[in-house]
């Protein structure tokens, strides 16, 4: 695709496994960061996560529980994704490594993200140059869908989780609080849908739409 999708229609997708994918690649003034996702950011951060069946599996679940969600739920949905299969972290022993797609493509965030102390020039290249370094908190996928988060320099916070399984417990678990009219399943065999009632879908709005009310949503949140 060439633009952004909303919210809804891109978590749909997952549920059928089905993941939709960018063709332009970042500018080479740039190389490091990109505030909107690239071919880079695609092939480096999401295909090799989605050829684990377990990450996969993680992915869809958020898909799953997308199927008939609130406008509210599928806010707080997409805060949970951008929180882990976009910007996830991971603590292995004394260390934080990155899972997160976004962080994963961007040599630059993945140093603001998990280096003990991030450089000078790391920090100025994702307009942090104000924090000596990130928030990283245990992941809480009720705090993370709520959580603000800009979408055109370095994240200030970040969760972290202590492994992908327990990632995808706990991910299990905020899906199974959500109130939905149906509870999909998925059928590996015919890649359907099974659902106890019909589905209306809601209405699309324009890429520019989408852009502006990202932006004025995180503003107003600061």
């Amino acid at each position: 695709i060439s633009g952004l999708l909303s919210a809804r229609d891109f978590l749909n997708a997952l549920a059928f496994r089905v993941f939709y994918s960018t063709q332009y690649i970042r500018h080479h003034g740039n190389p490091f960061y990109t505030p909107e996702p690239d071919i880079c950011h695609e092939l480096l951060g999401h295909v090799p996560l989605f050829a684990n069946s377990a990450f996969a599996d993680f992915s869809q679940e958020i898909g799953l529980a997308s199927l008939a969600a609130s406008d509210d739920d599928i806010a707080r949905l997409a805060g949970v994704y951008w929180f882990t299969v976009e910007f996830g972290l991971l603590r292995e022993g004394d260390s934080v490594k990155a899972y997160g797609a976004g962080l994963l493509s961007s040599f630059g965030e993945m140093e603001w993200s998990c280096a003990e102390q991030p450089s000078a020039t790391c920090r100025e290249m994702g307009s942090m140059a104000d924090l000596q370094k990130p928030a990283v908190v245990p992941l809480d996928p009720w705090t993370a869908g709520k959580q603000a988060y800009p979408i055109t320099t370095y994240q200030p916070t970040y969760f972290c989780a202590d492994s992908l399984k327990g990632a995808k417990v706990k991910i299990e678990q905020f899906c199974d609080t959500l109130m939905r009219p149906f509870f999909p399943q998925y059928d590996p065999l015919t890649q359907n849908i099974r659902v106890t009632k019909a589905v209306r879908r809601s209405p699309r709005v324009s890429t520019v739409e989408l852009q502006a009310a990202k932006q004025q949503d995180y503003f107003s949140q600061e």
